[in-house]
């Protein structure tokens, strides 16, 4: 509590001393000193409360193990009771910031909006709001689910959407406008994640200390890795955010700059005692020798971390300097940045910008399974070398997809948006499916052991066994995310809305790769799934999905209307002025790419079919070899008695 009430002082205190307070939207009146300063302590009180119900969900479902029957542990129920506490909070926290935000946006004092008609008015008008209020239905959601979970599945839930519970308030801020902002958000968003994970993850620990809970060493060694990344995270990330935002000349001398400087150093200090909490703290609990230094390390990082959080929301309610901000193009504004002319064979080929989501976790998968196959020969265990081109193939495919030329016009042309579809969706999932992951880690990583606690392979196979993923799988269910959201997103009107919003893009790539991978992994069955499909039922799944895919085409390239003939009016490009035949033209890339990928895996199933059933013959044959042809000496003499039988009725 004394964190978050320094927070809350040393955000205030910065916003009145460089002029934050003043800063008023052009053309608004000034909304009053309750209104900038009491948006800065309920934004404080909303990112603390969130922090710790990430942390302490964090802590119950991965720091500190169940009991054998999947049941929270003490440890763990008491941190989803905190868990729960803390989500209230940020329920309370996140409906006053509908009020502050919605005033603060148009210029009102905040008491001029309870009127409920002014409310719903500015609201419907403004996105911050909106975004908030998203925001206390998860926090609501997860109040409710910390109150009645108890199995270890459910709390692993939570805390997914604990963190889903992050991204709505990121995708609609400052970063979400203006010129680069798609990679602003990109970036806030891993900044935000880390920054939550780490900060909460630090206060649960403290907590369990404190609580005197066992498996301290545990939870201490295993958050002092997540610590490590999510350090790098957040340094790499706010460097990328902050030369977005401002010039390096601007650095030391506007107000804004020193407070990017001071954040910068905040994170170097945290740095140094993240560093010194595995080396002295984390080593002391592991030879034995208490956690008293452990403790103490944490708290005063977690006091440095939280000095941290009012400097970041002093610093989102400060201007940035006037030069740094130009005035950008139309197509900047609503794709982020301008595109440098007509698509052509050596542009999407060759005019890269990197995706920092997507992009990146290309790389990290890459590396990941690179690990894991040195791991296993280390050991002295084979692994098909089929297998990790075909993995990495599909860490190329995503990253051509959303980095290189193809994703860069994806945004603003309807073709190009279709060939990332058809990418992310029909080519990267077949061949991650193919590369084997889930068996690979099940390989790699280490055992847990009977009694020893349950650690990232348990997590995956208890995932491979949910009720979810057994759900996810389900023939039927599969066939409708993969093929039905076709239909759904592109003719519903949904698409049209999508395209307004940079965080909508990055939600539909995620839905394209999944569903794909989803679809294809009981399809192509390499991997063990929670449904183990016979071969005729994989290949009538890959039947009932290809008329399906080719209408889908044929409809596009016999549309009369254009989809999102709004958002691509309002971009103007010079050299798409017929926009009906650009959706033709993707019409074709889907009708044309959709087919490949289906063929490719009913060529794989028949040639799977084929090997299942040459093993099974020479197992027929080795059986009958050891057995003397029993079987057959069966039949002959089953055939011999039937004959008797009707001889003696005869």
């Amino acid at each position: 509590m004394v964190s978050v009430i320094l927070a809350a002082v040393i955000a205030v205190a910065i916003v009145a001393i460089t002029g934050g307070a003043t800063y008023v939207i052009a053309g608004l009146p000034d909304p009053g000193a309750l209104t900038h300063y009491g948006l800065g302590v309920v934004r404080v009180l909303a990112d603390a409360a969130s922090v710790v119900c990430v942390g302490s969900l964090l802590l119950a479902a991965f720091l500190v193990p169940p009991q054998r029957s999947g049941t929270v542990a003490r440890d763990g129920y008491a941190a989803l009771r905190t868990a729960g506490t803390a989500a209230w909070v940020w329920f309370v926290a996140a409906i006053a910031s509908v009020f502050f935000t919605a005033a603060d946006g148009a210029g009102k004092p905040v008491t001029a909006l309870f009127s409920p008609q002014v409310l719903l008015d500015l609201v419907d008008a403004i996105e911050q709001p909106k975004a908030w209020l998203v925001t206390a239905a998860i926090a609501l959601l997860l109040a409710l689910g910390c109150r009645l979970a108890l199995s270890w599945g459910w709390t692993a839930v939570l805390f997914a959407v604990s963190v889903a519970g992050l991204v709505p308030v990121a995708v609609t801020g400052h970063s979400a406008s203006g010129g680069a902002h798609d990679m602003a958000t990109n970036s806030l968003l891993y900044h935000l994640v880390a920054a939550s994970v780490w900060v909460g993850g630090l206060f649960a620990l403290l907590a369990h200390g404190w609580r005197r809970g066992e498996h301290l060493t545990l939870a201490a060694s295993r958050f002092s890795k997540i610590a490590l990344v999510c350090w790098i995270v957040m340094a790499l990330s706010g460097v990328v955010n902050a030369l977005v935002r401002i010039p390096l000349g601007d650095l030391l001398t506007t107000d804004y700059g020193l407070l990017v400087v001071a954040k910068m150093v905040a994170l170097l200090v945290l740095g140094v005692f993240g560093q010194q909490q595995r080396s002295r703290g984390v080593r002391g609990l592991v030879h034995g020798k208490g956690g008293g230094q452990l403790l103490r390390l944490a708290a005063v990082e977690l006091v440095i971390m939280f000095v941290t959080i009012g400097i970041a929301t002093a610093l989102a309610r400060t201007p940035p300097p006037e030069n740094a901000v130009t005035q950008p193009s139309t197509t900047e504004v609503l794709i982020g940045y301008d595109l440098p002319g007509a698509p052509t064979v050596l542009r999407l080929l060759f005019a890269w910008r990197f995706d920092l989501i997507y992009g990146t976790a290309a790389i990290v998968l890459a590396a990941l399974y690179i690990v894991g196959v040195r791991r296993l020969r280390r050991r002295g265990d084979a692994w098909p070398v089929g297998r990790t081109v075909s993995w990495l193939a599909g860490c190329f495919v995503l990253l051509i997809a959303t980095s290189s030329g193809l994703g860069l016009y994806a945004p603003a042309m309807f073709s190009a948006h279709m060939g990332l579809h058809m990418m992310l969706s029909m080519v990267a999932p077949v061949l991650f499916v193919l590369g084997g992951p889930v068996t690979l880690a099940l390989r790699a990583l280490p055992v847990g052991g009977k009694d020893a606690p349950p650690g990232p392979r348990e997590w995956l196979l208890a995932f491979v066994r949910s009720p979810l993923a057994k759900f996810l799988t389900q023939p039927v269910v599969a066939l409708l995310l993969f093929v039905g959201s076709f239909y759904a997103l592109y003719f519903s009107g949904l698409f049209d809305t999508a395209l307004n919003y940079h965080w909508a893009h990055l939600v539909m790539n995620a839905h394209f790769l999944l569903s794909g991978y989803v679809f294809y992994w009981p399809v192509i069955g390499i991997d063990p799934a929670p449904r183990r499909l016979p071969h005729l039922g994989r290949l009538g799944m890959m039947f009932a999905a290809m008329p399906f895919h080719a209408f889908f085409g044929v409809v596009l390239m016999s549309k009369q209307t254009v989809i999102g003939e709004a958002f691509y009016r309002s971009l103007n490009l010079p050299w798409v002025q017929d926009l009906l035949s650009d959706q033709r033209l993707g019409g074709g890339i889907a009708w044309a790419s959709g087919e490949i990928p289906v063929l490719l895996v009913l060529i794989a199933l028949l040639v799977q079919w084929a090997r299942a059933d040459d093993r099974e013959a020479k197992r027929n044959d080795r059986r009958e070899e050891t057995s003397g042809d029993s079987d057959l000496a069966a039949y002959n003499a089953m055939l011999k008695q039937m004959a008797d039988q009707g001889k003696r009725r005869a």
